[in-house]
């Protein structure tokens, strides 16, 4: 494969990473990885109203528990350094210069208020306000206002902004590597700025130009900048240079599908949409994370790569380079994907049945000796969807049965019943093997001397000693709770259920 392939992820660090980001990012990276090319991570906080604190450090501690590691970028380095926009401020106004130049972009000297005051007048008369083409000619930039009054304003200090100048008649076109060929007509587009009044660059423009700069051939992001990208076009073809090739990702949906997902959805849902635990730092909320919630990384990353692509395959679990493999773009949806949390829970069942049990056991059991914490896990490993799970599911096991299955004792007790607990109760003190098959014998021994079956027995059994009328496996059960424990939980359920 070919080295010539550069993507990047560049997220703002305007709040925790969303969950419909991660999976960008690992998509920019399964492509890179596929093509044997290299995946960038660039910071992109040139909004410096938005910026919160933490939240660069949140996105890197986020892609790295996931294992989707920058080739290039912040925390790694590389030969376009620096990778966070802030620090390249001084480089984009010297492109900025050469789109003014070359009469591609101009300066605008239009306050908030007259721009405010304009769209009031717009709305006025039920249409909308774009600065564009027909209305420039009207406004207080240096195209409408002769050269010398231009010089003074910028002489005197006077606030500007460096606009794109959108041509009025002209049609922007390219195609997206998921949704073929996009069609936009430039009267549609309106002059974006390019610089603030404070010098930094807008999104549009420091993105263009760093694409540009750090040789990126694919920009692969979410749909929601599908209507940016003619602008992204104009942009490339105003300084000469070759677009690189866009894939506009599908939208992540509400579980039921209908609109967008979003972290109220999440909220009401009870489930995760950000890969680690948030913190707010403004008013200290806590939001959920994946990794906290209790979902396996292998299991986060094969969810996400199912949300808008397919392999093809009726395979379904993958290792991070088994999805590297099998990835491509043109196997993703241009539909949106919905947020089926289910799905998500299945894979981390999954998963959790590949863990080293003894892991899990020194994980999740820590104040158990080990050969009973191993015992444990094995007894709960497939009634678990979050590994943390286990320390509540012996924390149940453990104690005592307050109340006793009414369904089973409606349907199953009766004299039968009884006298099978009774014999049991009366063997077991004399079993010298406890483990699971020696107690195993042990019952159906004394069941079959007198004449009664299992199966007329052991239901009641198990709602005698855990209260439940169905679990894990009994005779396993029985061993963790140890001889003593079953015989005085035995003799309890005989004197609490029911008279017969």
């Amino acid at each position: 494969m070919s080295d010539s392939v550069r993507v990047r992820f560049a997220p703002s660090p305007t709040g925790p990473l969303h969950i419909g980001g991660v999976r960008t990012a690992l998509y920019n990276y399964l492509f890179a990885r596929k093509m044997g090319g290299k995946f960038l991570l660039r910071i992109e906080d040139t909004d410096q109203a938005r910026f919160v604190p933490g939240a660069e450090n949140y996105i890197l501690e986020s892609l790295a528990w996931l294992g989707i590691s920058p080739d290039e970028g912040v925390g790694v380095g590389g030969p376009h350094e620096p990778y966070r926009q802030s620090e390249r401020k001084d480089l984009y106004k010297a492109y900025a210069d050469q789109l003014l130049a070359d009469g591609k972009a101009y300066y605008a000297f239009d306050t908030s208020e007259e721009l405010d005051a304009m769209r009031a007048s717009f709305e006025s008369q039920g249409s909308a306000f774009q600065y564009n083409s027909l209305t420039r000619v009207k406004l207080k930039n240096s195209i409408a206002l002769a050269p010398a009054e231009v010089e003074e304003l910028i002489a005197s200090g006077t606030p500007y902004v460096i606009r794109l100048k959108v041509p009025a008649k002209g049609e922007v076109r390219f195609q997206d590597s998921i949704r073929d060929w996009v069609h936009v007509h430039t009267s549609s587009i309106d002059d974006k700025v390019l610089m603030k009044s404070d010098g930094m660059p807008t999104y549009h423009l420091a993105n263009v130009v760093d694409d540009h700069i750090m040789e990126i051939t694919h920009v692969i992001r979410g749909e929601e900048w599908l209507p940016s990208a003619p602008l992204h076009i104009l942009l490339y073809q105003a300084f000469g240079w070759k677009a690189p090739q866009f894939a506009h990702l599908p939208l992540l949906l509400k579980p039921e599908g209908n609109g967008k997902l979003s972290k109220r959805d999440a909220d009401l849902g009870g489930f995760p949409v950000f890969p680690m635990e948030w913190t707010d730092p403004a008013t200290g909320a806590i939001s959920k994370g994946f990794k906290q919630e209790g979902y396996l990384k292998e299991a986060t990353l094969n969810f996400l790569a199912f949300l808008g692509w397919n392999p093809g395959t009726e395979q379904e679990m993958f290792s991070l380079t088994e999805l590297a493999d099998a990835f491509s773009l043109e196997r993703i949806n241009k539909a949106g994907a919905k947020f089926d949390v289910k799905k998500a829970q299945w894979f981390n069942e999954q998963y959790i049945k590949q863990q080293d049990p003894a892991a899990l056991a020194a994980d999740y059991l820590p104040n158990l000796p080990a050969d009973q914490g191993l015992a444990f896990v094995t007894l709960f490993l497939d009634r678990i969807t979050f590994p943390q799970e286990l320390a509540v599911k012996v924390a149940e096991f453990q104690a005592r049965p307050a109340i006793y299955d009414e369904a089973v004792l409606a349907s199953k007790w009766n004299a039968d019943a009884l006298s099978g607990l009774q014999f049991i109760a009366q063997s077991l003190p004399g079993v010298d093997s406890w483990e699971p098959e020696g107690i195993k014998h042990a019952i159906h021994e004394v069941l079959e001397a007198n004449g009664i079956k299992m199966g007329k027995v052991m239901q009641i059994l198990r709602v005698a000693l855990s209260g439940n009328g169905a679990g894990p496996d009994l005779m396993i059960s029985m061993q963790l709770w140890g001889k003593a424990e079953v015989i005085e939980r035995l003799s309890t359920a005989l004197a609490k259920f029911p008279a017969l």
